[in-house]
């Protein structure tokens, strides 16, 4: 690996185990599992239930600690934080995007996409700039003031793709993104996160079990039995 290569990797994690104590019971989810991402890649990550994607974002996002191994987010190594510092590393960094949109129901579209900038310490004249440009480029911009409730499924993911995109990090974590949605629904989505990854450089890696969207992804990494290979 170059240099120039390792300097535009925004992720780097090398030999992740974690394992769960149930008594005195051992469940290894995963098993040495090394990953790296370059700037503006799209990754995407398939495999069964219950094969441990889920638990491979959450060591990836910094919300675990694995129980071996390290994971590095632009140069940074998540476990040598405190818990303050992860978070506002986190919040600078990284985005998520989940299955369910996870919205706060009393705030607007607006109003959700804006809080991570409220959160790092932006002026709400600030956030709600940069919010009320992300939202008009998902295509919401007429719909600012709509609480979830008021949105169809497909109009409350583009807020939380929004709400993962308005810090500009430089991955966002997406664990089956467009899981919820009807197919057409889905298609539009997929399609959405692939401009918006191709236009903004922000590296997206997605857990997913379908196959035509991690088509449409540059690589495609199989997760079984807690073990990561290329597919």
């Amino acid at each position: 690996m170059s240099d120039a290569m390792a300097e535009t990797r925004v992720l780097d994690a090398a030999g992740l185990s974690k394992t769960f104590r149930e008594g005195n019971n051992e469940l290894t989810v995963l098993s040495d599992v090394t990953l790296h991402l370059q700037r503006g890649e799209r990754v995407a990550v398939v495999g069964s239930s219950g094969s441990g994607k889920s638990t491979l974002l959450n060591l990836l996002g910094g919300l675990d600690a694995p129980s071996h191994g390290s994971v590095a987010v632009c140069g940074q190594v998540m476990q040598s934080l405190s818990e303050k510092r992860r978070c506002q590393w986190r919040n600078r960094h990284i985005g998520f995007i989940y299955q369910f949109h996870h919205l706060l129901p009393e705030f607007s579209a607006l109003e959700n996409a804006a809080m991570p900038l409220l959160i790092r310490g932006d002026s709400p004249a600030q956030a709600s700039r940069t919010a009320t440009e992300l939202l008009e480029r998902v295509g919401l911009g007429q719909r600012l003031r709509h609480k979830p409730g008021m949105l169809s499924g497909g109009e409350r993911q583009r807020v939380a793709i929004a709400r993962a995109l308005v810090t500009s990090p430089a991955l966002v974590l997406a664990d089956e993104p467009t899981g919820n949605l009807d197919e057409r629904t889905a298609a539009s989505v997929q399609g959405m996160m692939q401009e918006l990854n191709e236009t903004l450089g922000i590296a997206f890696l997605i857990v997913t079990h379908d196959n035509a969207f991690a088509d449409r992804c540059q690589r495609t990494l199989t997760l079984h039995e807690g073990r990561l290979s290329s597919s």
